[in-house]
């Protein structure tokens, strides 16, 4: 009788490049699986039908997935003009169909600059979000429909890149909780004409974009070659908050830091978040400067990771 392959302890963050059609979570199960990690997570979820970047967090990284959740994500999405749809996407049932009539690069780029700076945006009926436990998506397939309270999220940057017979392209920088469908929806109305996303794809979760992307068909090409082979592919733990200063202790202000206790450092950056090294490479963890100085410790790594 054969069992289970053992899992192992990998540690690390890999930058898949999801397909369309698959789930988030079947997507980190298919890399769980390759990997034989005994943990592992995503950094919010995309559409099964978005395609792009999906950080993947192994092993201890999934303590760090947090930040990354919290951070920028940038898109280029294609938008289908006199069309809107029930889910604001390829996918739904057609609501509406209008004409679109004759659109100016110039009458677009000025409805797209509405949209950039804090917006309100009321979440979809078809979202993972939860009334009463249950997800909006579950409701609205049984065609319930509940109030949602209206948002506020942040556009860093909507740009146009493309205005070709009845689609749109465009290039979005923006905050966690932005829904591009809703974007693309209210753009539609803004222009008379509805519209839906059509193509989306994610192409940067700060700190990472889209550069360092994998597919899981070279990871499964790699997987005959070893296990060596797929964690060659794997981003080291601190690269999930690269863009934070470090501070580098000593081993008894380490230890102290791991009893919980914050320390006092020389020429520690003044307030907010800090990576945390054991002399000059060994990182393991974040840390947090308070007002007196002192480096709290805030998110801890198991000993002996790299």
């Amino acid at each position: 009788m054969t069992g289970r392959r053992p899992r192992r302890p990998v540690s690390g963050v890999l930058l898949l490049d999801k397909p369309v059609g698959w789930t988030s979570n079947a997507a980190l199960q298919a890399v769980k699986r390759l990997y034989e990690a005994t943990k592992a997570g995503h950094t919010g979820s995309l559409d099964p039908l978005a395609s792009g970047l999906l950080p993947i967090c192994l092993g201890e990284a999934t303590k760090l997935s947090g930040f990354l959740l919290n951070a920028d994500k940038s898109y280029r999405f294609t938008c289908r003009l006199g069309v809107t749809t029930a889910t604001g996407d390829a996918e739904g049932e057609v609501v509406t169909v209008r004409p679109v009539g004759s659109l100016s690069r110039e009458s677009v780029e000025e409805a797209l600059r509405r949209f950039v700076g804090a917006i309100q945006q009321i979440p979809p009926m078809y979202s993972a979000l939860k009334h009463n436990g249950q997800p909006l998506y579950k409701l609205a397939r049984k065609g319930i429909e509940i109030e949602r309270a209206p948002r506020e999220v942040t556009v860093r940057e909507l740009r146009l890149l493309r205005l070709e017979n009845e689609e749109l392209e465009c290039e979005l920088c923006c905050s966690k909780g932005t829904y591009v469908r809703t974007l693309a929806t209210d753009l539609g109305e803004i222009l008379g004409c509805g519209a839906h996303v059509a193509v989306l794809r994610r192409t940067a979760v700060e700190p990472y974009d889209a550069a360092g992307m994998v597919t899981l068909e070279s990871l499964r090409e790699r997987a005959e070659q070893g296990l060596a082979a797929l964690d060659a592919v794997l981003l080291p733990l601190d690269s999930t908050v690269a863009q934070w200063p470090a501070v580098r202790v000593g081993g008894d202000a380490a230890f102290y830091l791991r009893q919980g206790q914050p320390v006092l450092v020389p020429r520690a950056p003044p307030g907010g978040w800090v990576r945390l090294y054991r002399d000059e490479q060994n990182f393991f963890g974040i840390g947090e400067i308070l007002d007196d100085g002192r480096v709290a410790p805030r998110r801890l790594l198991a000993h002996g990771v790299p």
